[in-house]
């Protein structure tokens, strides 16, 4: 039987639990869900019989140190700032390591030891960064293969709705962890295009899109995602004239988003005053223009330079930035 000790038992790990109890009989797996919640780890494996939770802690060297020597597989579902402490426990002890994340600088670092003990850490398995790399190769490979010359490469992904569930206007839904979702996109894009080096800010990435149909499922619209260029070499495509990654979202939905970012409410390097007193109302307010007589919403509206009824307003109201209910934070 194989030990499977998976490190996290959160709403991301829902789906790859339900998955690997599903094929333990098949496989004779074994797996030991470790979460700082016993309760939540309990919930999750639902008494399956070839399945166990225990309380655990990463910061626990002597339990991390146990249980990554009882497995023949660790897979990292933590926050991505953490995997190193379970990389360096999984190097010491010849241990496979999984994780959806992006490869980091510290795991970067241990690349060279975990290629010569034979230690396999594979990175970005997920749905993106992970399929997408999958895919991505695999065109590129078939491409060459075939005497093919590479000109221009474009990949869309992202965590979309599926139709049957698209119930609200912004024609999104939280896949992951909400704020990361909230502070996506900050920092200077890079990528290059027609053989030009391109750099596109913060501040502009929500109004900088490209149109993209998918047959089938219609319009969408594409904003790029972080550094391009460092695929150069991952994906073997030196000396290709156009290397573009983006994010793929339902059209309407960055001119929206792009509010939050003129108004420098998606901006986490500062605290706000006396948010436990305020009501939403309040709070989209208080980044708005004093005026003694314009409602919040005429002062968004005109701030945006679009009339009140405007579908981007409306996004706004249907999130409740309108109402008079209390925000429910301390900070």
């Amino acid at each position: 039987m194989k030990q499977i000790f998976l490190i996290g038992a959160g709403r991301s790990s829902s789906s790859l639990i339900n998955y690997l109890l599903n094929h333990a009989d098949q496989y004779d797996w074994e797996l030991v869900v470790g979460d700082s919640s016993m309760e939540l780890g309990k919930a999750k494996i639902k008494n399956h019989p070839r399945a166990q939770a225990i309380k655990f802690n990463v910061f626990d060297q002597t339990s991390l140190d146990n249980q990554v020597e009882q497995a023949d597989l660790v897979i990292s579902m933590l926050p991505a700032n953490l995997h190193h402490y379970v990389a360096e426990a999984c190097l010491k002890y010849k241990k496979s390591l999984l994780t959806a994340s992006y490869v980091s600088e510290e795991i970067q670092k241990m690349h060279d030891e975990a290629k010569e003990e034979g230690v396999m850490i594979l990175m970005e398995a997920g749905l993106d960064p992970g399929i997408d790399h999958m895919s991505a190769k695999k065109e590129i490979d078939e491409i060459k293969s075939q005497g093919g010359k590479i000109l221009s490469f474009k990949s869309f992904t992202g965590g979309l709705v599926a139709p049957e569930s698209d119930n609200n206007p912004w024609h999104y839904k939280f896949t992951w962890n909400p704020r990361n979702v909230v502070l996506a996109g900050q920092g200077t894009v890079k990528f290059l295009r027609n053989g030009h080096y391109k750099y596109i800010p913060y501040t502009s990435l929500f109004k900088r899109l490209e149109a993209v149909e998918v047959k089938g499922y219609g319009e969408f619209e594409g904003y790029a995602n972080r550094n391009s260029l460092k695929y150069i070499d991952l994906y073997e495509l030196k000396d290709v004239p156009t290397i573009f990654r983006g994010t793929l979202r339902r059209t309407g939905f960055c001119d929206a988003w792009n509010v939050f970012v003129l108004l420098g409410m998606t901006d986490d390097t500062y605290q706000m005053e006396e948010v436990d007193q305020m009501t939403w109302r309040d709070y989209i307010n208080s980044f708005l223009v004093y005026d003694k007589y314009k409602s919040v919403e005429d002062k968004l509206a005109q701030f945006l330079g679009i009339p009140v009824t405007h579908p981007t307003m409306e996004m706004m109201k249907w999130l409740g930035l309108f109402t008079n209910e209390s925000v429910g934070l301390n900070k």
